[in-house]
């Protein structure tokens, strides 16, 4: 018996549970919204029983916004990626993670510590890019829009030609100050439809701010968790209710341990209009903000932060749904 096969019988004996690689999505890229919603197809023809992928709306310039369903559960999670366009990683981050649990519930493994069996009674819905207009504008500039249009953007865009800094829905709109909590008191922001910060002139007043909203309703998730970029901060206040603080925090700490994310209260003075924010005030359930990858300024995080932030969040969703079990 050769040396190298003895290694080998070695490696299976001593680690049974292999973690999963993905096979379909791969996240060491640019992840544009066509290469999501292909991935998405694929996905859904390997899972045909593990996964359901829906549309909730689409944009203001026609682009669907898929939502996928993974698990039997007739308990709900919700993670969301991608409010804001240079914020694609946590697109490629929800990719991945789908496609990595989609084949651990399908063959009935554990994964990261977690009974995978879990998504028999919570089913994790995922919203990998809310805004997909604004993704395209971040990674190819105003080439995906009618030539009318480009103008326009350029104009939101400050006249600067590098759209990388764009932060916006495709109609110069900050979907993640679009929520009806504390919309009135946000102030500083843009004055009129801007690359970033502008509010809009009323809540709800984007397309996918509307549709997510109308979709949050109709599954009634007993957590949330949107994904945003950057800082590797963790918030999970706002307002909360005094007798709910202890349970929520509670989660927001093992969520902060896992992932090493600094736990963060907001200041006093803090205003809302996020969705985190709207859905806390108006759920009285916890959902939290999290800020994946070192500081960026005005741009989208480096491609090389993914394997990174992967390891970080690679069971949070698991977590997440083994929490709301404990939550009437």
């Amino acid at each position: 018996m050769s040396r190298i096969y003895l290694i080998t019988l070695a490696f299976i004996v001593l680690y049974p549970t292999i973690t999963f690689s993905a096979e379909i999505v791969n996240p060491q890229q640019v992840y544009t919204y066509e290469e999501m919603t292909r991935d998405l197809s694929l996905l859904k023809e390997k899972y045909p029983e593990e996964l359901e992928v829906i549309s909730i709306g689409s944009t203001t310039f026609g682009r669907d916004i898929p939502t996928v369903k993974l698990g039997k559960g007739s308990k709900n999670v919700l993670f969301i990626g991608s409010h804001h366009g240079r914020e694609w990683l946590t697109t490629n981050l929800l990719m991945e993670m789908i496609e990595v649990y989609s084949e651990a519930y399908h063959t009935k493994e554990n994964l990261f510590g977690f009974d995978t069996s879990i998504l028999d009674n919570v089913s994790i819905w995922f919203v990998p890019m809310l805004n997909p207009d604004g993704v395209t504008i971040q990674q190819q500039g105003a080439d995906g829009f009618p030539l009318s249009y480009k103008e326009i953007l350029l104009e939101m865009n400050e006249n600067d030609l590098d759209f990388k800094k764009w932060k916006a829905n495709g109609v110069g709109i900050d979907l993640n100050r679009q929520y009806p909590a504390g919309w009135d008191e946000i102030t500083g922001d843009s004055p009129h439809v801007s690359y970033h910060y502008y509010k809009g002139s009323r809540p709800l007043e984007a397309e996918e701010v509307r549709a997510l909203v109308r979709f949050t309703y109709e599954i009634d998730p007993l957590i949330a968790v949107a994904y945003h970029s950057s800082g590797r901060v963790l918030y999970w206040y706002y307002n909360n209710r005094p007798h709910l603080v202890e349970r929520d925090k509670r989660i927001a700490e093992k969520f902060s341990k896992m992932t090493g994310y600094e736990l963060e209260d907001p200041p006093e003075n803090a205003v809302g209009g996020g969705y985190t924010d709207w859905f806390i005030s108006e759920f009285k359930r916890p959902a939290f903000t999290a800020e994946i990858s070192f500081n960026v300024t005005e741009t989208n995080p480096p491609l090389y932060v993914f394997s990174e932030e992967w390891r970080r969040n690679k069971a949070i969703g698991l977590m997440i749904a083994s929490e709301a079990t404990k939550i009437n």
